[in-house]
């Protein structure tokens, strides 16, 4: 497992490590575990609506509290929330899901690039993951900001699980960096 960035004896920094998480069904206690198992020191809710009436531990408003208090910092970054809108044709005919496809064509944005950048200014100083609802990452735009973080910013992204395993992000195979950004055209994989 990868902390935060430190200081190298030359007075440069390391790269980071960002982690991403889905909250599932995990109450206060149970994330608390898992973040501060994983060394987490801030998560940064990416969740566009950030509230559950199944689960009120996991509002915004509840959280602003609890992880603080469990020595965890909180920050909500609507600007990296998913459930993306793009109007017009997409070039990212490599994603079979139109969600993943919009929220692509807005990661091209100024916008989705500022949160990334407030992302990685907040990994500079603490152990962050990044964090929605969806438990597994596949099926969430955590992929995608975390194809975006390893291909095209150069970070190792690691995927905390509830199990407390932390996996590599893998990047998706459509996925191609075109610059600063990610177009997702390539051929999606042979199914055998």
């Amino acid at each position: 497992m990868t902390g935060p960035r430190q200081p190298s004896e030359e007075g440069s920094t390391t790269t980071p490590t960002v982690f991403t998480f889905g909250h599932g069904t995990a109450d206060a206690a149970g994330i608390t575990a898992l973040l501060s198992g994983a060394g987490v020191g801030r998560l940064v809710d990416v969740r566009t609506a950030p509230g559950s009436r199944r689960n009120p531990d996991t509002a915004r408003e509840a959280m602003q509290h609890w992880l603080p208090d469990a020595g965890i910092g909180y920050r909500w970054e609507p600007r990296l929330g998913g459930w993306r809108r793009v109007k017009g044709e997409s070039p990212d005919v490599g994603l079979r899901n139109d969600s993943f496809r919009s929220y692509a064509g807005y990661m091209r944005s100024e916008d989705f690039r500022a949160g990334i950048d407030e992302l990685l200014t907040d990994a500079a100083e603490h152990q962050v993951a990044v964090m929605c609802a969806e438990t597994v990452w596949w099926r969430c735009h955590r992929k995608l900001i975390a194809d975006y973080l390893t291909l095209v910013r150069g970070i190792e992204v690691r995927h905390l699980m509830h199990d407390g395993k932390l996996p590599e992000h893998r990047p998706t195979a459509e996925a191609r960096r075109d610059g600063d950004v990610l177009v997702y055209d390539g051929p999606p994989p042979d199914p055998r």
